[in-house]
């Protein structure tokens, strides 16, 4: 049974449709911000951690594809779905260019979204984000430990450096969004947490030098990948 809430941000402006939503997932479990309109949305979205995004198309101040960018600019990898009233097939392809992984046209059923939330979420979840042994090169990382073994050889890891490392490992030679990473480990993306990422991530390379088949490699601009030779 899963003891984290998973936390959703749900940006609709009709009072009446975001309280049945907001109490309905209340309900199922969820941590719920609910904002009726799209800049309340992101100003939220700025200051909290979320798992999901949940937005109409439809809202004064921004509507939802403005709000889908922005957030998209800060989070590439956050699960959005947006309701709306419209049933165009343009604007469903509006919707997937901004970046939606969902979309549903009101009115719709509260479980059919619950369907939707649980079914985006699993797809969006890399198959090995819940392991706690990895595999790097000749090297094998224990997480729940907060261990780096190499040949016999353990070196004991700080707590960030352990989270860092395993979403490096969860993300292998892929990838690892910059300011993902720092709201995930840090719940920030602000200069000095960056700095201090860059720091961890150098700790990191010193640890696994050893082994020449592994490297954490600079993708500038986006992020870090943990490059792993095939053998």
């Amino acid at each position: 049974m899963e003891t984290t809430k998973i936390r959703a941000l749900l940006a609709e402006d009709d009072e009446s449709l975001g309280m049945l939503m907001k109490d309905f997932l209340l309900a199922k479990g969820f941590d719920v911000e609910l904002c009726n309109n799209g800049k309340k949305a992101f100003d939220t979205f700025s200051k909290r951690d979320f798992d999901i995004c949940i937005l109409d198309v439809m809202m004064p101040e921004k509507d939802g594809f403005t709000v889908a960018k922005e957030v998209r600019m800060v989070n590439k990898h956050i699960p959005i779905i947006f309701l709306t009233a419209k049933s165009m097939k343009e604007d469903i392809i509006e919707g997937f260019n901004k970046g939606a992984d969902d979309y549903i046209t009101k009115p719709f059923n509260t479980e059919e979204l619950l369907v939707r939330i649980q079914a985006v979420m699993r797809r969006m979840r890399p198959a090995n984000e819940d392991a706690e042994q990895f595999q790097i090169g000749l090297y094998h990382f224990n997480y729940k430990n907060q261990q780096l073994e190499f040949k016999g050889e353990h070196q004991k890891l700080t707590t960030k450096e352990a989270e860092l490392l395993k979403l490096l490992c969860v993300n292998q030679n892929d990838i690892l969004d910059r300011n993902f990473a720092l709201k995930a480990i840090w719940h920030n993306d602000t200069y000095f947490s960056s700095r201090s990422m860059d720091v961890y991530v150098t700790k990191l390379r010193k640890f696994l030098k050893d082994d020449p088949k592994v490297q954490i490699i600079n993708i500038h601009g986006k992020g870090f990948k943990l490059y792993v030779e095939k053998a």
